[in-house]
Order: structure tokens, then sequence, then C-alpha cells
């Protein structure tokens, strides 16, 4: 690994003095600094982040932490941060909770000893103790959060869609599927689902479930079925739930759409990619990363900002899991 002292060797001039052109700090001849430069890109030597921010009292650095990176939604989020990061020279420092308390804790000590100026947390923590002592500015994505700035989309109107596009399509016997109880996101899609639900003529049953987590999928989907044998419309707290859903009716032998409709939420990748494809309710996950990314950036700056919560608008994705309407009719 290439060394600031190999740099320096191939520049001709000390370490101090390539220290002083990379962190920017006191006078360097212009000569020098362009000799210094030549050496960096000739040996493509990168900077120790770390180290540097800790002499300059300035990171780039910012902490960026997810609940689960096997759930896909989550990463489409970090890449649209990372992507607005990377345009202010920033880079990341990324962990992952598995929606685990002291994990979480973990991380938000491990990012301030490593100096970064930033966080943003797309956690499941609803009483945000965590944070409560952080000298360092905090951005809330996909949650909501009374006492930070935070980024997420419109959850609740996103269930009602969801409820009333199925509705229209013509199920009858609806199951809606609740998500995990400390998630506040799944619980504003539920509440505008059984909103629209209980203002409709259909029947419709709630089934609880605990995790988003593709091993659990499976067993709430099994349980869906024994339960609710004539169940022809669901609403699902996700796709990944939605998935499983998908995969144990043709398992039954049900046809889709026609003996029953799906609909999912997030609008991951891979629902597009089943078959048959997956109606769901498009979360605009990159571009609520992009927002959070522009939002922490601005509070690190100190700039004015006109939006403390931004929220996100969410649109129905209609592909082969629900029936097609007559738009003329």
């Amino acid at each position: 690994m290439v060394t600031i002292r190999d740099v320096a060797k191939k520049s001709g001039v000390s370490v101090a003095t390539v220290s002083r052109v990379l962190n920017e700090t006191g006078y360097v001849h212009e000569d020098t600094r362009k000799k210094v430069m030549a050496a960096v890109a000739e040996l493509k030597y990168s900077p120790n982040e770390v180290a540097r921010s800790l002499f300059k009292k300035k990171s780039k650095l910012i902490g960026l932490l997810l609940p689960d990176i096997t759930n896909p939604f989550f990463p489409q989020l970090a890449r649209g941060v990372e992507d607005e990061m990377q345009k202010g020279g920033y880079r990341l420092l990324f962990g992952n909770s598995d929606e685990n308390d002291e994990k979480e804790m973990d991380y938000l000590n491990t990012f301030i000893q490593n100096n970064v100026v930033g966080i943003i947390s797309a956690t499941n923590n609803k009483t945000k103790t965590n944070y409560k002592d952080l000298s360092i500015p905090v951005v809330f994505l996909d949650r909501t959060s009374n006492d930070y700035p935070s980024v997420y989309a419109d959850g609740k109107e996103g269930g009602r869609i969801a409820a009333d596009e199925i509705v229209k399509r013509g199920s009858k016997r609806i199951t809606l599927l609740k998500g995990p109880a400390h998630i506040q996101p799944a619980q504003d899609r539920f509440q505008g689902a059984l909103e629209a639900l209980s203002q409709s003529t259909v029947d419709f049953h709630v089934m609880t479930t605990t995790s988003f987590a593709f091993e659990d999928a499976e067993k709430w989907a099994k349980e869906l079925f024994a339960t609710y044998p004539d169940t022809d419309g669901v609403l699902a707290s996700n796709d990944i739930v939605a998935t499983a859903v998908l995969h144990e009716a043709l398992r039954l032998g049900k046809s889709i759409p026609e003996d029953l409709q799906i609909i999912g939420f997030d609008d991951i990748p891979q629902s597009s990619l089943l078959f048959p494809s997956l109606s769901t309710i498009r979360q605009p996950a990159y571009e609520m990363g992009k927002e959070a990314a522009q939002l922490l950036v601005k509070i690190i700056n100190k700039e004015k900002f006109e939006q403390q919560h931004i929220q996100m608008p969410v649109s129905f994705i209609d592909r082969n899991t629900t029936r097609k309407v007559d738009t003329n009719g």
C-alpha cells in the first residue's frame, strides 16, 4: 500500500510538505504543490480520510445507518444518499442495525469515533434515545421524527391508494396485512388502507405480522391462506411479503389476477421481474435518499432550508397481479 512517505520520496520533498499540500494547511510553493500532486496521481495514493479529518478537525465522512440490507428497498435509499454525497466530496461509513438497539448504538459510537460530521438514519428506534446526546446533525430517512429533520414517503396516502385500487378492480374478500408495530411507515400505510376499506362495502380481514424479513414472509403467506382461504385480494405490507403471497398462491393453484389480486408496497427492483409482475405502491427510494443527503449537507454547512420534514409522494404501479380497469368507462 502506498504511503505518504512514498509520495514524499517520489516528489523529493518532506512528509510535512506533502501533508500541507493534501490538507491545504500552510504555504506551499505552486511548483512544489504540482510536483506533489503529480506524485500522488502517479502512485495512486489515497489518503486516509479518517486521519485527515482528525488532523484538520473537519471531516468529509457521513454515517449512514440502515435497518436491514437484505431488504432491496434500503440499498435504493443508500444509493441515493451516496450519489448525492459524492457530489460534495463526502464519503459514507455504513452500518446495518438489524433492527437491534444495541447494534444501532454500537454503530453510532463507531461513527462518532471516526469523526463523522453528520448521520442519516433509517432505523426503527421509535424513542430515538440513542440520538439525544449527539452533538452532530442527524436526518432520519424513511422515518418520521418530531425532534429531528426527516425525509419520508406519504405512507398513509399509499395505503389509501392501494385499498382503492384493489376495490376498484373487483376484489370482495380482502386480507389486509398489517406490518410490524414498531415500524412507523408500516403503520402509516396500514392506517391509510384501513380507513379506505372501512369506507367501502367489501368484506376484509386484518392479519398482523411482526417483521419484514424474507424468512418470515413465507410463514405469513401460508398462514394467510390457511386462515382466509377464500381471500380474493391481498394488500401486503411490503413487496417482500407480497412476493411470498404470490408464490404461495401459485403453489395452491390460484390464478393471478383472476382468482386473487395482490398489491405490494415499495416497488423494489425485483417486483417488475416477478411472473406475474407485481402491482405495487411506489416509494421514490432513490429520490428520498438524495433529499436526505441534500438536507444534511445544508445543516452541516449551516445553510437555510425551507422544510425540516420532507414528505415525498407515492404512486400506484399497475402490473400483472391486479386486473385491468376500463379507463374509458
